[in-house]
């Protein structure tokens, strides 16, 4: 490592060169890494719902779908309307009632079920289906949505999955830029009054952020990632690797005291830097890369970038950043001053000293911990929580009030189905509680016409080779427990007529979803312990010190995930899984710090109180540093998103941050002076703990 670290200060001129050169294929990668704006789409391809949305795209060429609510316009308007939607290149087939019927038919005398699906219950608006024939979040789709936008004006009003999603879009691409400087402003303050010099965190900005720009380029090599991913990578890579580069310039500080060269100092501090950082950063890594085992890609998604952002912030930590700190050595000691933050001895003495009144203070906060995490309310409906002026909301409301629709089912049964069944079938769907229309090829053109005289461009919308495809609307809105009854109800009639048949859409995919990630959070969950358990294991040697790091954070993060509940606050459905496995891997470090401090102490003689008490005192300053870093980067993204699920994953990490600050200088100390009879006798190279601690009480009796 001293052999590595003296390349890097040879070559720290070139590195700072080449650092900013890479900065410009990282930003063309950026930008052509195609982000995805639908979280329906990373559930598993063999599913049912993901399955028949295949179906849908290979047989049919339609992929998205949106309802189209039409107000203020005659028929000859609205026809005319219709005709500019075909046009439009993505647009595959545009479904109203003149597709069946010609317009010059009063619409009073079309049947009932036609008139009714076509038209709102007071006749003041009418309604059209879009199909597009690319996926639902489609680039192609999304732009034909913009583009029926501009046409449409403002009586017309368009809903479904796809204008939600570009919606979605907009409102992050207008955001995520300031989500990056809410971060670095508040991060940087932090580490002004933190920090012994006030242009450092310039230096430590720079080599971050050079750090984000080469995991957000590199992630061309998959192709896309989520706008969720997009949204937290920079803000979360902020928050755990600002740590490392702290961590450099307090140990090339401490170099300078020995080495009167500063290049040596600095070949020293990356030597130490990397022995710390690594083992520290592997933590953090696990964490993130227990996500991948979630069977909604999502995490895998998120896992791979995040991961992926901490071995990048560690290379750029222990290369950049030292280049440019030697580059800029004379500029930096123009601004060194005292540090702000006092002497943390006394209030370690006190904790220590009151260490039984912490221990019942927490016991007494894991019993409403518990209660809260296992009843804290979580959402499913992204579309509940956006912005109430979006387009696509408006449409929706505007859907639910003329209409009686909040969501849609698509059912796909085989083309060759008998009439009769099929109109059977449909009527036992309408009973079904909840469903305000049906619609199938065979209820539009009635029992008496024969579908041989029915033009190809007609039955091709709804029937296409071995499969057809019918519309059930619903008044039940999406991920409640109504419209999940709902589709298993409208599944066992399909069943009893295909077996082979499917419900989809958006409210039979996001039934799959809650399901799903209800698994995924008990797997995740599970691995990200079991990974973290054994590295600390490892590192420590040690058979009960895994268990009672790993307990504290394990109470932390169930005392974050629990407030939600007392405040009555709806949480997003992927904070159960993501928070738990990021606040373990980010701030387990907190107490691996505090932890190895007090072994030291132990196996150099010194009794248990005063071992905790210097592990403490040595460590606060480090833990309050990264975590209020944590936090402000993390804090203010939280306040100003208007999409409710990044805000509140912010939220509850810069929480969480605090929280875990909270209990590991607050509770650890406690754990670890309680079991330290267990620690000894379960950890290698402390078994002789009780010999040195009488040498060393004699020695300084001696003294």
């Amino acid at each position: 490592m001293k052999r590595f670290g003296k390349g890097v200060v040879k070559l720290r001129i070139f590195i700072v060169i080449l650092a900013f050169v890479l900065a410009v294929p990282a930003t063309m990668g950026m930008i052509k890494t195609r982000i995805n704006y639908d979280i329906l789409s990373y559930l598993p391809e063999d599913i049912d719902t993901m399955q028949g949305q295949q179906i849908m795209l290979d047989e049919f060429g339609k992929g998205g779908f949106a309802f189209v609510v039409v107000e203020g316009m005659d028929d000859k308007e609205v026809a005319e309307l219709k005709a500019k939607f075909e046009k439009i290149d993505t647009v595959s087939e545009v479904l109203w009632y003149n597709s069946i019927a010609d317009i010059s038919i009063p619409k009073e005398v079309l049947p009932e079920d036609i008139y009714d699906f076509f038209n709102s219950k007071d006749g003041s608006a009418t309604m059209m289906a879009v199909f597009f024939d690319k996926a639902t979040s489609a680039d192609e789709s999304l732009e034909a949505v913009v583009e029926m936008r501009k046409i449409a004006g403002e009586q017309c009003y368009i809903n479904g999955m796809t204008a939600i999603v570009e919606d979605i879009k907009d409102l992050t691409m207008k955001e995520t830029t300031a989500y990056v400087v809410i971060a670095v402003i508040l991060t940087s303050i932090i580490l002004a009054v933190t920090m012994d010099s006030l242009l450092i965190p310039l230096f430590f900005m720079a080599s971050v952020g050079l750090a984000i720009l080469y995991n957000l380029g590199t992630n061309i090599f998959l192709g896309e990632i989520s706008f969720i991913t997009q949204a937290l990578t920079a803000v979360l890579q902020l928050a755990v690797t600002i740590d490392y580069s702290i961590f450099l310039w307090h140990s090339y500080k401490e170099q300078k005291e020995k080495f009167s060269d500063r290049n040596e100092a600095m070949a020293e501090a990356i030597a130490q830097t990397i022995s710390s950082v690594v083992s520290s950063s592997v933590t953090t890594v696990a964490g993130f890369l227990a996500l991948c085992f979630m069977s909604y890609t999502l995490g895998l998604d998120m896992g791979i970038v995040m991961a992926k952002g901490v071995i990048i912030g560690v290379i750029c930590c222990v290369t950049v950043l030292p280049s440019m700190i030697l580059v800029f050595d004379k500029l930096l000691e123009k601004t060194i001053h005292r540090d702000i933050i006092p002497s943390m001895d006394k209030a370690a003495a006190f904790i220590v000293k009151h260490r039984s009144a912490f221990v019942v203070l927490f016991i007494a906060l894991l019993i409403p911990g518990v209660y809260g995490q296992t009843h804290t309310a979580v959402y499913y409906n992204l579309t509940d929580t956006l912005p109430e002026d979006l387009n696509s909301v408006i449409a929706n409301a505007k859907l639910k009030e003329e209409f009686d629709i909040s969501s849609t089912h698509i059912v796909m049964c085989r083309s060759d189905m008998p009439r009769k069944d099929v109109v059977k079938m449909m009527d036992e769907m309408d009973d079904v509680d909840g469903v305000s229309m049906t619609m199938a090829f065979d209820t539009l053109i009635g029992s008496s016409i024969p579908e041989e005289v029915i033009p190809e461009s007609v039955s091709g919308i709804l029937k296409e080779g071995d499969w057809q495809m019918m519309l059930v609307g619903s008044d039940y809105k999406v991920a409640s427990p109504e419209v999940n009854e709902q589709v298993d109800k409208l599944i066992e009639i399909l069943k009893k007529y295909d077996d082979n048949g499917m419900v989809i859409g958006e409210a039979a995919a996001t039934k799959d979803l809650i399901s799903i990630t209800d698994r995924d959070f008990a797997v995740v969950n599970t691995v990200s312990i079991a990974a973290i358990f054994i590295i600390i294991l490892i590192a420590l040697r040690s058979f009960s010190l895994p268990v009672i790091l790993v307990a504290v954070i394990e109470f932390a993060i169930t005392v974050n995930m629990a407030i939600p509940c007392f405040t009555h606050t709806t949480i997003p459905f992927i904070a159960s899984v993501v928070i738990g496995t990021i606040q373990l891997g980010a701030t387990v470090d907190y107490a691996i710090l505090m932890t190895t401090r007090y072994k030291q102490e132990r196996i150099d003689g010194k009794d248990k109180t005063e071992a905790v008490t210097i592990a403490l005192a040595t460590s606060m300053k480090s833990i309050m540093v990264s975590a209020l870093g944590f936090f402000a980067s993390t804090f203010g993204v939280g306040v100003y998103s208007s999409v409710d699920m990044i805000s509140q994953l912010c939220t509850l990490m810069s929480r969480g941050a605090l929280i875990s600050m909270v209990t590991v200088i607050c509770a650890l100390p406690s754990m670890l002076l309680l079991f330290d009879k267990v620690i000894i006798n379960s950890t290698i190279g402390m078994k002789d703990t009780a010999r040195r601690e009488k040498a060393f009480k004699a020695a300084a009796a001696h003294s």
